[in-house]
């Protein structure tokens, strides 16, 4: 069938293109945000006035959004955790970072795109910023790997915090990853080595570390660089040893068990934070990151400013005393 042009292409199109952003979940907002549009082209084309029918089929939008998100189950935050729309880092950089300068390499193998780092202006505060970035499009995920760290992607993460360390700034990491990268490639080039050295660096560094969950925190991949002083949580986003659809693999042999894996794994910002996991939930907008980004970032960005402030006070030592003093009392209360 021959492609049309855009001027052949209806309201039908444009809400098809609409609805295949919508989570499972989310069908009866689509169905009723698909009527708006609808009502708005047909405004657009024939003058008839409908905004009071808009005004109040938004009214039953925003109060089945406040409904729906207000109960999400695990395997639901999962899902938006993973959302496509959701910010990425580069989003976070461009909102937030004033002279970001990226730093490539590891110095030893390659540069890997799964995780970016540069230096940057924070509300005025000099800083080094490290995170995984998984790509908007086809394009870029495959460029990135999709947020799935090599060997080497570590090793720069390394290489940048010590930078940070000899200039006394601090280092700020966000985390969104299903986890490091499986391949044959990375194990050979010692993929758990680099990810244990990363840790080990965060644990000893004398500079501020502050982390957030922005999305997937998913395994050694993303521990590697969440071994902070403070540890921050976006409302909907994930954080486990292992995504739902792995454990359900190994414990059922069958995927189709992941939304009872989700509960299981305690994965949620707020089971972390009622296991003092994380120290802090950065509220999201209503539906999601993905629904306002822009408020989502500036959410972070006070928060990550009020975090700066707190441990400005401390000196390289207390910091690093604290931190690892944080992490043994992780390890105390799962022994308990």
């Amino acid at each position: 069938m021959a492609n049309q042009d855009d001027s052949q292409v209806g309201p039908e199109g444009e809400i098809s293109d609409i609805m295949s952003s919508y989570l499972d979940f989310e069908k009866p907002i689509a169905e009723i945000e698909g009527k708006i549009h609808e009502l708005r082209h047909l405004s657009d084309g024939s003058g008839v006035n409908i905004l009071e029918e808009v005004s109040r089929l938004q009214g039953r939008v925003d109060k089945v959004l406040r409904q729906t998100y207000s109960r999400l189950s695990p395997w639901q935050k999962s899902l938006v955790a993973r959302h496509q729309l959701r910010p990425h880092f580069s989003d976070y950089i461009s909102a937030l970072i004033e002279d970001f300068t990226p730093l490539a390499g590891d110095r030893n193998y390659s540069e890997d795109r799964a995780i970016v780092g540069g230096l940057g202006r924070f509300r005025g505060r000099s800083l080094m910023i490290i995170g995984h970035e998984k790509g908007a499009d086809t394009e870029g995920r495959l460029r990135h790997n999709f947020g799935m760290a090599n060997p080497e992607g570590y090793r720069k993460a390394v290489r940048l915090m010590r930078m940070a360390e000899r200039f006394s700034l601090p280092v700020v990491t966000l985390v969104d990853t299903p986890g490091a990268y499986p391949g044959i490639g990375a194990e050979e080039r010692g993929q758990a080595e680099a990810i244990a050295r990363s840790i080990e660096t965060c644990l000893d560094l004398r500079t501020p570390i502050i982390t957030t969950i922005i999305g997937e925190g998913g395994s050694g991949g993303a521990i590697a660089l969440a071994v902070a002083n403070k540890i921050l949580m976006l409302e909907h986003a994930t954080y486990s040893v292992i995504s739902p659809e792995g454990c359900a693999a190994i414990l059922w042999r069958d995927s189709a068990h992941a939304q009872d894996a989700a509960d299981a794994l305690k994965m949620t910002a707020q089971d972390l934070l009622q296991m003092k996991i994380v120290d802090e939930i950065i509220e999201e907008p209503v539906g999601g990151a993905h629904r306002s980004p822009e408020a989502a970032i500036a959410a972070l960005g006070d928060a990550l400013e009020a975090s700066l402030g707190e441990l400005s006070s401390l000196n390289g030592n207390e910091l690093r005393a604290k931190r690892r003093e944080k992490f043994l009392e992780m390890g105390k209360a799962g022994l308990g």
